[in-house]
């Protein structure tokens, strides 16, 4: 059954051990004669497990690590500062793929980001049914305009498929077989954290493709 209780002894006149266990939370008893044989008088600490477990379970409860509100944050800092990037693009060089081996175009960039939300966002969190062709997303080519209209509405949908989080619940859509065991997986929060490390990394890929894209056209 494990250890449920903690206890501790001290003598009655020592306060600074009392003074110490109060803070941690320690019942002190009123002295008590011959505790531990004749003339052998002493205060004891008690502190129940089961407190902390509740106190745990609290805070799993309230999934009280960091709001909605505070994640939208982030996702929205990433977000806008991949769009200002394909904004100041423009068509032409937004389009583009750097010189280099398995490079993607800043549109294409931008585009799977909103495909990692939708589908994390949408089915693995909502359980909302989400057809997603992946490796399209890197083809993608268009006007600037249509994606930026794309990534507002994106940012919304994001935000009403995860009013109901439960962020310690599983999935409410079925993760891809590859990603059933892994963390991104397992919770809706972790779907989540997956969300925001792919918009972070890509937001990185996308300000150095900018830079390259410049360099070549001398900008």
């Amino acid at each position: 059954m494990g250890c449920r209780q903690v206890r501790a002894v001290t003598a009655p006149g020592n306060e600074g051990s009392i003074r110490f266990h109060q803070r941690l939370g320690f019942d002190v008893s009123a002295p008590m004669p011959s505790y531990n044989g004749a003339r052998q008088t002493k205060v004891i600490f008690t502190r129940s497990l089961d407190q902390d477990r509740n106190r745990f379970d609290q805070v799993c409860e309230a999934g009280a690590m960091i709001s909605i509100d505070d994640f939208l944050y982030y996702v929205d800092d990433a977000l806008e500062a991949m769009v200002r990037i394909v904004s100041e693009l423009g068509d032409d060089l937004a389009n583009r793929r750097p010189d280099v081996p398995g490079a993607n175009s800043p549109f294409a960039i931008l585009t799977h980001c909103l495909g990692v939300m939708e589908y994390w966002g949408g089915e693995v969190v909502a359980g909302r049914a989400i057809v997603r062709d992946r490796a399209a997303e890197f083809r993608a080519t268009g006007r600037v305009a249509e994606l930026t209209d794309r990534a507002q509405r994106a940012r919304q949908q994001l935000r009403a498929d995860i009013a109901a989080l439960d962020p310690f619940g599983p999935p409410r859509g079925s993760p891809h077989v590859s990603d059933a065991t892994l963390p991104l997986a397992r919770t809706q929060g972790g779907a989540l954290l997956h969300i925001y490390e792919e918009l972070a990394q890509h937001r990185g890929q996308l300000e150095i493709t900018r830079d390259v894209l410049r360099a070549r056209v001398g900008w």
